[in-house]
């Protein structure tokens, strides 16, 4: 078993993945559950929602991004975006889906007026983590994913398509599936321009 730090050092994006998990589907359910339990938010707000894709959802999630896209890419362009959304994320095994319940922020600004511009940042911040934490308990799981934003042009339509609440902001979409490949060397900036100390 990996450690907290072992695991947050191997997660990278991981765009060679295929239509297999090397875990159950219950397992990665119990992933996201406990994801969404354990990850703090301001004020216990607890924002952040998740719709996991499987099967043909998740397939149709990503024909929804193509017909956007195509109405969006001009005609000699489109190709290329097409064979990267095929190859590296219609290709995975589902889609993690994670949004903002902006109803919850909007009773807080109520609420709590004096933090009223706050509660939308602090809500990003929420999301954030709950990304951050999704995609490394996947990875230490076996999973190779990405973290890819189509959002706003999709959202209607994705909403639309799985009965979703109208008040949910989709913040992003991860890929994920068993990895073909790992990603190549990361590259870091001097840890003496970007960690200081005072003692």
């Amino acid at each position: 078993m990996r450690t907290f730090l072992e695991a947050l050092a191997n997660r990278r994006s991981c765009y060679s993945i295929t239509n297999t998990s090397p875990v159950s589907n219950e397992e990665i359910e119990e992933i996201l559950e406990n994801v969404l339990k354990n990850v703090p938010s301001a004020f216990n707000s607890q924002t952040t929602r998740i719709v996991l894709l499987l099967g043909e959802n998740h397939t149709k999630l990503w024909e929804i991004v193509k017909s956007t896209l195509k109405k969006l890419v001009p005609e000699k362009d489109f190709s290329h975006t097409e064979n990267k959304i095929n190859n590296s994320f219609a290709c995975g095994y589902g889609t993690v889906l994670f949004f903002e319940d902006k109803s919850v922020v909007k009773n807080l600004q109520k609420a709590f007026p004096t933090y009223a511009e706050k509660f939308p940042v602090w809500s990003q911040h929420t999301a954030a983590m709950h990304q951050l934490s999704v995609w490394t308990m996947l990875e230490d799981a076996g999973l190779g994913a990405s973290l890819q934003h189509y959002n706003p042009i999709i959202d209607n339509e994705v909403k639309h398509c799985w009965n979703l609440n109208l008040n949910w902001e989709l913040t992003a979409q991860m890929p994920f599936g068993t990895p073909i490949s790992r990603p190549g060397e990361k590259e870091f900036k001097p840890m003496n321009e970007r960690f200081f100390v005072f003692k």
